[in-house]
């Protein structure tokens, strides 16, 4: 008879403490941690994890799976990348609470802000649910890879208050700020992990306009606030510009919404090229937010923020070219063929010179920030690496080294185009960030922006590149562990899980920590309606465990699909 579900044999630990590396195995019961050391009895299965990492499974609070984990019960790339529970909701977008008349209208929000098709969202989505407690009950009933927690978005929730008046972005009324309250509170004794809010002007529907939360007013971001308060739970997740004279003013009003509410709070923070050190002036303002007691964080990356662009992708450099616009609705295939033509090269190239009307847009044409991704992707690229650079060497415009870098490969070649974290051409700014006490890894978007980017790999690039690969500045492989674990855990109050320890939800990776690597990402169109995504792989995980049953194995499926819906905040049991 076996003493044990789950025996993981013969290991290197990385509890999730941040404190030292450790031998020990790791018995299993019941889907929980029941010993952590020598461990004599046998169990049901074992794995060999002999001369391998074994770690806590994988925390990814920013995640945007609200379509597809109601479709979908693998929520790849992120169960490749050893993730055991995922946080989705973010940036203000969603699909609960809805009148069934503003289904489009949150469809529409979420393909422009997150680059999702619409056309795979309106397949997908069998909409049978209207308020946010529904929602949760269609994502329960699905058997998934790992398990899953929501957020209340306010975009959903302003549009199902105020309607039409709500995306022309009006003032909510008094009675309008009491519905949200109550929604709130309601969503959050239904199961919400916490509530998301955007203000930036970056997150525009597919038809441009703006998110409709960009102006709420600050009764309004009370009113919400004081609905957790009285559910007593949830955390509240921010994105703004700070934009403002002084970012100071924006942080005066988190500081009353949080002294009000008493709630958790985080907001994204990376570096902007436009300002390379103003990253360091919020972080000091959330630094200062934690001094007066608040529960307080900023979301950090561990990589650039930037986009893939190709042939294959959402765009191309030359996207905004009118000849080029009037092809790009045509195959892989045919736009390589049109683009081979001379002639047709010579127009675009012409065209290209025109002036951009937006800063995304030169952002995106920044050809010194561009760079061929590789395989091995590699996303700290020297600087003599880009484009610019390279057609500085040869003499050569640097729209045509990038031209003919499009066409080579069958139209295949994606480039990398950093537009934060990289002013510098090093990621001396993510590693200071993630220093921080203040801070948390996150802003992935796994599942979203998938003809663009595959950020949903931050947790390998996490581990592999700063725990191993990078040429100066490598941190300890415990305390990177501890970031991705224990640490995002708590900050969204999901104290079951996070730690290899007696009494802990047994969400565990065995990783082969030198082979641990990325693959370069490849387009597949297996969404709904065809839709693509980029998807990506990674080598090195051995075996992913969600309560204690193995999920994947070397990276393929097990066939087990034990995870569950996450409602509300998790207690140790």
């Amino acid at each position: 008879m076996a003493d044990h579900d789950l025996v993981v044999r013969g290991g290197t630990v990385a509890d999730g403490t941040g404190t030292g590396l450790r031998e020990a195995e790791v018995a299993v019961a019941d889907g929980r941690i029941v010993a952590v050391g020598a461990v004599s009895g046998r169990g049901v299965e074992e794995v060999d994890a002999r001369g391998l990492l074994v770690t806590p499974g994988f925390v990814d609070i920013h995640t945007h799976y609200d379509g597809q984990a109601t479709w979908d019960s693998r929520l790849q790339p992120s169960s490749w990348h050893g993730v055991t529970t995922a946080v989705m909701g973010n940036c203000g977008v969603g699909f609960a609470p809805v009148r069934p008349a503003d289904r489009d209208r949150l469809v529409e929000l979420m393909e422009g802000v997150e680059d999702i098709p619409g056309a795979a969202l309106h397949e997908g989505l069998n909409w049978s649910w209207e308020s946010f407690g529904q929602y949760l009950d269609v994502l329960e009933r699905r058997p998934r890879d790992m398990d899953l927690g929501a957020q209340l978005p306010h975009g959903a929730l302003r549009v199902f208050v105020m309607g039409e008046r709500a995306a022309r972005l009006e003032e909510a009324t008094e009675e309008e700020v009491a519905q949200m309250r109550a929604l709130t509170a309601q969503a959050m004794r239904d199961g919400a992990l916490g509530f998301s809010t955007s203000r930036t002007l970056n997150h525009r529907t597919v038809k441009g306009d703006p998110t409709p939360s960009l102006r709420a007013s600050e009764a309004e971001l009370l009113g919400i606030a004081l609905g957790m308060k009285d559910a007593g739970s949830g955390a509240i997740e921010f994105i703004s510009d700070f934009n403002v004279p002084d970012p100071e003013t924006e942080f005066a009003m988190i500081d009353r919404l949080l002294t009000a509410s008493g709630r958790p709070f985080s907001v994204s923070l990376a570096q902007r090229h436009s300002r390379p050190e103003g990253w360091r002036r919020l972080l000091g303002l959330v630094e200062g937010l934690a001094a007066k007691g608040h529960r307080v964080k900023a979301q950090v990356a561990p990589r650039p923020i930037g986009v893939l662009q190709g042939l294959q992708a959402s765009r191309i450099p030359f996207s905004m070219c009118h000849s080029y616009k009037a092809v790009a609705h045509k195959s892989v295939t045919e736009r390589l063929a049109i683009l081979r033509d001379p002639a047709f090269r010579a127009k675009i190239l012409e065209e290209s010179q025109e002036p951009l009307r937006s800063e995304m847009a030169a952002r995106l044409v920044d050809y010194d920030r561009m760079f061929p991704l590789g395989d091995p992707p590699d996303y700290e690229p020297p600087q003599e690496s880009s484009f610019g650079a390279r057609a500085r060497r040869e003499g050569r415009d640097p729209r045509e080294v990038v031209y003919d870098y499009l066409i080579e490969g069958e139209g295949t070649n994606f480039i990398f185009a950093p537009f934060a974290n990289y002013a510098a051409y090093n990621l001396d700014c993510c590693s200071e960030m993630m220093k921080s006490p203040h801070t948390l890894i996150g802003l992935g978007d796994g599942g979203a922006h998938v003809g663009l980017i595959s950020d949903g790999s931050f947790p390998t690039t996490l581990l592999a590149h700063w725990g191993r690969d990078r040429r100066s500045g490598r941190l300890d492989v415990s305390w990177l562990v501890r970031r991705q674990t224990r640490d995002n855990a708590q900050a969204v109050g999901l104290n079951d899980r996070g730690l290899v320890a007696p009494g802990y939800k047994a969400d565990l990776n065995v990783i082969d920590f030198d082979k641990l690597g990325l693959e370069a990402p490849v387009m597949k169109w297996d969404l709904p309606a065809g839709g693509k995504r980029l998807l990506q792989r990674a080598r090195g995980y051995r075996a992913t465990i969600v309560s204690g049953a193995v999920t994947y194995r070397d990276g393929e499926p097990t066939g087990a699909l034990p995870g569950k819906l996450v409602r509300g905040p998790q207690a140790k049991a």
